[in-house]
């Protein structure tokens, strides 16, 4: 365990209480290498073990994946809680548009321990969840709605959590002050801003999914970043 996840694993220690510990199941690892190769592929920009570890996962846990789209976090979590733990996965309700969600639904049943979620996050039982992973969308809710609906994203993830539940926000960072709606990023002192609004403490402020060739000044989807964007990375927290 390098520096990083030290002072991580300590502040989620201090935060979540002294009987706090790192525990993924002993076929984590099995199970990540059995994923499709389309998403395996993504591991060296995304770090799917490094992540749940920082976040601090727990086989047995429910974990929400907010907005799950095509499935890349919610296979990683299912692998993560093991069969003891389940999964969330919120696809929302224009899922269902599409062959009535039959392929989340697919996804859902080959992983055994999935529940799909075919509502805003709104309609996800309040307090159902040890924690929550939203990946790249916290962006488009601030730059397409404003900033009350930002901290109204986030005030969701707030909801859905247990006191003392924890969640990883992650997204594409641009330049502070600039306008990222057209590529597609979020200022990190804006992220910061909208997070703590929602009510959530900020444990670790992570700098792992960092990528110093990004400048900030091209799209996120950008073909010559090759989906390996600088991404900020906040451990946060709902107050006990």
């Amino acid at each position: 365990m390098n520096k990083l996840f030290k002072r991580t694993a300590l502040c989620l220690t201090l935060a979540l209480g002294a009987g706090f510990v790192l525990a993924l199941p002993a076929d984590f690892d099995a199970k990540l290498a059995a994923r499709p190769e389309a998403d395996k592929v993504r591991d060296v920009a995304r770090k799917p073990k490094e992540t749940v570890e920082l976040l601090g996962i727990q086989e047995g846990w429910t974990v929400v994946d907010v907005s799950a789209g095509g499935g890349w976090f919610t296979r990683v979590l299912s692998a993560a809680v093991g069969p003891k733990g389940k999964v969330l996965a919120q696809f929302g309700e224009r899922a269902l548009q599409n062959n009535n969600g039959q392929t989340q639904k697919d996804l859902a049943a080959s992983l055994g321990n999935v529940e799909p979620q075919f509502v805003a996050m709104s309609g996800v039982a309040a307090g159902s969840a040890d924690a929550a992973v939203t990946a790249l969308n916290l962006h488009d809710a601030f730059n397409f709605r404003g900033e009350e609906a930002g901290v109204a994203f986030i005030k969701d993830i707030f909801n859905v959590l247990k006191p003392g539940g924890v969640a990883a926000i992650i997204d594409h960072e641009g330049k502070q002050g600039a306008d990222n709606k057209e590529l597609h990023r979020i200022g990190h002192d804006t992220a910061k801003s909208l997070i703590e609004k929602a009510g959530f403490e900020i444990v670790t402020d992570s700098e792992l999914l960092n990528n110093s060739a990004d400048d900030h000044t091209k799209s996120s989807s950008d073909e010559s970043l090759g989906r390996s964007t600088d991404q900020m990375f906040f451990v946060v927290r709902k107050p006990a």
